[in-house]
């Protein structure tokens, strides 16, 4: 890896220095922080980072290296990577390339050796908040101002940068059970593995695809993916996700929690550093069980706006007690604001798919 200087500046003033490796290049965005222990190539391919610059608590990232067939989209989306240390060393029999060749192969810019415990601390304390990305010779003065000038993630919509341009389907492993059709936000690899191993034909749409298109389609029911960027921006997707509720069996993740929440007449905040990493502690409140979950997301569904006597509240995060999952009490229709399928990660969620696959069923219960 190359022994280039490199910046990290954020929109307060703080600067951290390192080393870059990755590609070479400046680059802007919200600097987040995930918790996960594994699963970088995971969190590098989730098109719900779209416009983030991210930081990996664990300290050293890149000893498996990466390869193909852990790709969650068709490529990488983070505006850049942030490490303690990346491993000189790629040791696991899947590896194809190295951490570094990988980002260069998606023209993603890095850092490493800069104190990832203060960096996430300051985060904590003052927020998620813009920043740059720079290497080599850089003027702070300029970089800072590029930054004041970038857009905030609040108000801005990044499912246009994510979203597929035309539909395709995705074929169910064995038997075809039921069709769906899901809206991409920014859909995830194994949600769609997730729903083809339950016998469902998946058809895949552009996020801005017509109501009336979908229904067009006559799937056995509807999923809403996640995404990246601030739901309220999207009203023409939440006006035609609220033509669709009553019409068709619904389960939405993350981004299509928030927007299935604005559809039913709720409001969304921006959280102050955001949910993101593979431990998560979530409260199903049917039983009271306790799930361990792996989420991404910097917006959250206002739980005091919901409709008392239409929606019921399923789910809460046990750090900070926001809502966490939602169902319709007289139609098939729920969410979840977190990543059921995540892999690497937790599995205590992948109930969700099943009870999915009993809405479509026809069977009006929920299992606990």
């Amino acid at each position: 890896m190359p022994d280039r200087p490199a910046i990290l500046l954020l929109e307060d003033g703080r600067a951290f220095h390192g080393e870059s490796f990755g590609s070479v290049r400046e680059s802007l965005g919200e600097v987040v922080f995930n918790t996960s222990m594994t699963g970088y190539q995971e969190v590098l391919t989730d098109p719900s980072y779209a416009g983030q610059i991210v930081i990996m608590t664990q300290p050293q990232i890149g000893n498996y290296g990466t390869n193909p067939e852990d790709d969650e989209s068709r490529r990488s989306f983070v505006a850049g990577f942030v490490v303690r240390e990346v491993s000189p060393i790629v040791s696991n029999w899947r590896a194809d390339r190295s951490l570094h060749d990988y980002l260069q192969s998606y023209d993603v810019p890095a850092i490493s050796g800069i104190d990832t415990r203060a960096l996430v601390r300051h985060i904590r304390e003052k927020g998620a908040m813009r920043g740059g990305l720079a290497s080599g010779e850089v003027d702070s003065d300029a970089l800072l101002e590029r930054i004041h000038a970038h857009p905030p993630m609040t108000g801005t919509d990044l499912v246009r940068d994510v979203t597929v341009d035309d539909s395709y389907l995705v074929q169910p492993q064995g038997e075809q059970r039921f069709s769906v059709v899901a809206y991409d936000f920014g859909i995830k690899s194994n949600i769609l593995r997730s729903l083809a191993k339950r016998g469902c034909r998946v058809e895949v749409v552009p996020a801005h695809t017509p109501a009336e298109d979908v229904l067009r389609r006559d799937p056995d029911g509807i999923f809403l993916s996640n995404g990246p960027g601030d739901p309220e921006p999207l009203e023409p997707i939440v006006g035609n996700i609220r033509q669709l509720i009553g019409k068709k069996p619904l389960f939405g993740i993350c981004l299509g929690h928030q927007v299935l929440g604005l559809a039913l007449g709720g409001k969304t905040f921006k959280l102050k550093f955001g949910h993101r990493g593979a431990n998560q502690p979530v409260k199903r409140l049917s039983s009271g069980r306790v799930e361990i979950t792996s989420q991404n997301h910097g917006f959250a569904v206002d739980a005091d706006s919901m409709p008392d006597s239409d929606v019921e509240l399923t789910h809460i995060n046990l750090n900070d007690q926001t809502l966490e999952g939602l169902r319709l009490r007289k139609e098939p229709v729920f969410s979840v604001q977190y990543h059921p399928e995540a892999s690497p990660g937790p599995r205590d969620s992948l109930y969700l798919f099943d009870d999915f696959i009993a809405l479509l069923e026809g069977r009006t219960g929920w299992e606990d």
